[in-house]
């Protein structure tokens, strides 16, 4: 079975065209399969705020209405995906800038109002990735770039958090390849020491966690994204790794910031 790395991008790159440059040279480098997905939060925020239409969050959750919406589209599948698509091909990486809507690859059920209503955002189940298209495209010998933008296949658009785009994309290709995700972000990985580059934890066993999470190394923002990564790992996806973007090289020899395995 063929290797596949799901590479999720996260914002504080995205807001830096100068990290942005790096990593998507590191990027193009890396041999293999592989497919990138991305967010684009702050830029969204800064536009919204040009036009008059402020931001609303609820625990680090956007709430979308839609003037929100035709936002974070225009920003994450035209500004943002295109930017880096146009980049991606510059530097020998034939790119091809997706939405969820595009070959109905990603399709979301609109978040059920409960206490919050969240507005027009989309999420995802066990189906709503199509991997047999995404893999005609790997076999075409594209690289699918996928922005947080999905749909509901009644013709609207939904907002879908990046991370979650990642988890459900490795989950659903772990069937067709032995695929690893890799969530980059301003960190080198899960630190015992936030503000000491040299406390990195290598590796976390599934069985491991909550002990992590009791002692306090695990906490806060940090906590569902190690639950979503075991998840993942439960549904087929060989491990997780989560490092700092400018240290993407190292996943060639698997030792990029922390690894998670079963």
């Amino acid at each position: 079975m063929k290797r596949l790395n799901v590479i999720k991008i996260g914002g504080n790159v995205i807001d830096s065209s100068e990290k942005l440059h790096q990593f998507l040279l590191d990027f193009t480098a890396l041999a293999g399969d592989k497919i990138l997905i991305h967010g684009g939060g702050k830029i969204a925020t800064e536009l919204g705020t040009s036009l008059g239409i402020e931001a609303k969050m609820v625990e680090g959750r956007r709430i979308t209405d839609i003037e929100t919406l035709r936002v974070v589209t225009m920003v994450y599948a035209g500004l943002i995906n295109k930017n880096m698509v146009a980049q991606l091909q510059a530097k020998g990486c034939n790119a091809i800038g997706l939405t969820g809507a595009d070959g109905n690859i990603i399709k979301a059920v609109k978040r059920p109002v409960r206490e919050i209503d969240y507005g027009y955002v989309g999420d995802l189940d066990a189906h709503s990735v199509a991997a047999d298209t995404l893999d005609s495209l790997l076999t075409a010998g594209l690289v699918p770039v996928l922005c947080a933008i999905t749909h509901d296949g009644d013709s609207q658009l939904l907002n879908t958090n990046a991370d979650t785009i990642a988890s459900a994309v490795a989950v659903a290709m772990s069937g067709l390849y032995e695929t690893s995700l890799v969530y980059c972000f301003e960190k080198r990985g899960v630190m015992r020491d936030l503000e000491d580059d040299g406390s990195l934890v290598p590796l976390i066993r599934m069985e491991e966690f909550e002990g992590l999470k009791a002692e306090g190394v695990v906490s806060g923002g940090m906590i569902p994204k190690l639950h979503n990564a075991f998840e993942a790992i439960r549904n087929g996806v060989i491990d997780v790794y989560i490092g700092k973007a400018d240290e993407l090289p190292q996943i060639e020899e698997r030792n990029f910031g922390t690894r998670l395995i079963r």
